[in-house]
């Protein structure tokens, strides 16, 4: 049993989202589903790559923001690409590998290789690969490799 669960708010599509989202990712799934007293859902229980989260349909009272975001590994271009354009579809691209997906959760889609880079033994190396991130929106891996190796 996980001890600590990611509850997100949303006006009325907490199902809607949590379908979306189990669809993005391998083994993840809707966990359960409670109806309200309308007989729609009034929250849903759904697990990506092992994490359990929790969405309600709360109302319009609170909105997401960019002070909390997912941050997704990824192991190969493809599936940066992949993950970009399903959550950026009806969202918004943002900087750096950020993004808002179309319910305004906020995403940072990173491939394993930045970091790789960011921290590599020759500063001159990574601050090359930084600059050429801080033109990015969705992450290129052959472009902060060509920044890196000058």
């Amino acid at each position: 049993m996980q001890k600590i669960v990611p509850f997100l708010w949303f006006n009325t599509q907490a199902e809607e989202a949590a379908r979306f989202y189990t669809s993005l990712f391998q083994g993840a799934e809707v966990l359960s589903v409670t109806p309200g007293p309308d007989g729609k859902a009034i929250s849903v229980s759904f697990q990506l790559e092992g994490q359990e989260f929790i969405a309600l349909n709360g109302g319009p009272h609170f909105k997401f923001t960019e002070a909390v975001s997912f941050f997704v590994k990824c192991e190969t271009q493809e599936e940066v690409d992949r993950l970009w354009e399903q959550l950026t579809t009806g969202g918004e691209e943002g900087q750096c590998g950020w993004l808002k997906d179309k319910y305004g959760l906020s995403w940072q889609i990173v491939p394993n290789a930045l970091g790789e880079l960011l921290q590599g033994q020759d500063p001159e190396k990574s601050g090359r690969a930084v600059q050429a991130m801080l033109k990015m929106h969705k992450i290129i891996i052959k472009d902060l490799q060509e920044a890196y190796n000058g």
